[in-house]
């Protein structure tokens, strides 16, 4: 990226896609940034800031071309170099994120999984086999990972972050509940699914 983006506009990016990907699907060629502006209940200068990030042609007003707007997010955001990831965990989040197939429409990879659980070990969910955790920092080497994504529990949790920071691996995408102590070179994104959902909740007290 030539400009720094910031990560609450790196997150609005997202959902402008999803709303362009509906707009492809439902055959509109045009959208303007009030009419997501409107959908996301946010502010239009908003939009239009966000979008100046991108290297993408139109009229903020007017319209822009949905495709070429979809195109220019991804390029940014890097959702065209595709990355691999492996996941640490296979309990019933694991194994969720493993059958999530939208993964690849974003570029990431989801190579295979590793469990401490030999009843698992072995098994196949998605087309993703189930490894045995002491494999872990071969098989990771092999598969040239680019990412671990964390979903073991939270008494387990900083051992097996040291454990993949051990196999190289510098990129670990957390849901485990837990803040990660890791030396400051490894990049963590802490998927802090409850903090959401008490953000949430504490809106519907209004």
């Amino acid at each position: 990226m030539n400009k720094k983006i910031s990560e609450k506009a790196v997150s609005r990016m997202t959902l402008y896609h999803c709303i362009l990907t509906d707009y492809i699907n439902k055959n509109i060629e045009t959208i303007s940034s009030p009419q997501i502006a409107s959908l996301l209940n946010i502010d239009d200068s908003q939009v239009r800031k966000d979008i100046s990030f991108l290297n993408n042609s139109g009229k903020c007003r007017v319209g822009y071309l949905v495709k070429e707007l979809k195109a220019a997010i991804e390029k940014t955001l890097g959702f065209t170099k595709p990355k691999n990831a492996i996941i640490i965990g296979a309990g019933n989040l694991g194994m969720a994120l493993a059958k999530y197939d939208n993964f690849t429409n974003y570029g990431l990879n989801v190579l295979a999984l590793f469990d401490t659980d030999a009843t698992k070990i072995g098994t196949i969910v998605n087309g993703k086999k189930i490894y045995s955790i002491k494999e872990f920092k071969k098989l990771a080497q092999q598969m040239k990972s680019d990412m671990a994504i964390l979903t073991v529990p939270r008494e387990a949790a900083q051992d097996t972050a040291l454990m993949i920071v051990n196999a190289k691996i510098k990129y670990i995408w957390n849901f485990s509940p837990t803040v990660l102590d890791l030396p400051k070179d490894v990049q963590v994104w802490n998927e802090n699914l409850m903090g959401n959902f008490l953000q949430f909740a504490y809106k519907m007290q209004d």
